[in-house]
């Protein structure tokens, strides 16, 4: 089978001329889309109720279609509960979903099976309309669980600094979108892979200010501003390589995401770094409190 060649020097080869930097594995921090198949496919009883009910009657039919929609209503609302939980999950501080999705979408899955019994029973009958209404919207609750309940790693942290990050970091990562699809009109797989390399040093960044907000100060402009900037730069570099495949655009476009990343990463390790003396600095004032006091490790 004629295999593809793919090497340094292909054109969807390495781009990084940072050979000094450690290499990193092609899935480290990857974002897979929670919301995949097996939340996808709970769109499909809705269009099926709406077939078996369609040539029933007006009331069934009408019933079929509350029922329809009910459970489109709930797989959408399944859909955004489980990006929110890994959003939740992917942060060591986060807040809980303001909406629980999840929980909504069992209730309206058991609602939509329920109504959806009643639009083919030729006889009033309450029993199995409710035991079908609760069997979905257990098994609905069994399969996909319930939405986070409470805060997360937020002892101690200033609500208000934390919201002052929060809008920040959304702010940054609408940048990031932006590029994503950007770079598709360039129609070049390895600088979408160079793109995304990029986008991974740049939240690791994000997730540092995340923990501790005061780190805010020193990378609102790495946040806001670089990130704009390289958003615009995409945008700039896509349009010119989609038309004519410049290879001196690429080469520098290439060492501008070179140059973004190592300093996004060395505004990480300073910040870690600063956040490390801080912690060094409390600790030796605890300590003299205690030598203070009189007490003194046995």
């Amino acid at each position: 089978m004629a295999q593809k060649y793919g090497g340094k020097f292909s054109p969807d080869g390495e781009t990084n001329s940072n050979h000094d930097a450690p290499q990193r594995n092609s899935f480290d921090g990857a974002n897979p889309d929670p919301a995949g198949a097996r939340s996808n496919v709970l769109f499909v009883p809705a269009i099926v109720l709406v077939a078996t009910t369609f040539s029933d009657g007006a009331i069934p039919l009408a019933l079929g279609l509350i029922g329809a929609c009910a459970l489109t209503l709930a797989a959408w609302l399944l859909r955004s509960g489980l990006r929110a939980e890994a959003e939740y999950n992917a942060r060591k501080i986060a807040r809980r979903p303001a909406l629980p999705r999840k929980m909504i979408a069992s209730a309206l899955t058991g609602i939509g099976a329920a109504l959806g019994v009643i639009a083919h029973l030729n006889s009033f009958d309450i029993l199995s309309p409710l035991i079908f209404g609760i069997a979905g919207a257990g098994l609905h609750l069994a399969a996909f669980g319930i939405d986070p309940m409470k805060h997360k790693g937020m002892e101690g942290i200033d609500t208000f600094q934390q919201d002052r990050v929060s809008r920040v970091v959304d702010e940054a990562e609408s940048h990031l979108a932006a590029m994503s699809d950007a770079i598709l009109r360039a129609g070049d797989r390895g600088m979408e892979r160079r793109v995304e390399q990029f986008q991974r040093t740049a939240r690791e960044l994000f997730r540092t200010v995340e923990e501790d907000p005061r780190d805010l100060t020193a990378a609102r402009k790495y946040m806001g501003v670089y990130l704009r900037g390289a958003r615009d730069a995409t945008a700039k570099f896509a349009d010119i390589y989609s038309r004519t495949g410049d290879a001196q655009a690429r080469t520098d476009y290439a060492a501008l995401l070179d140059d973004l990343e190592q300093n996004f990463s060395a505004r990480t390790r300073k910040m870690l770094l600063d956040d490390r003396s801080d912690l060094n600095v409390e600790i030796e004032v605890l300590r003299e409190r205690l030598q203070r006091e009189g007490v003194r490790p046995s």
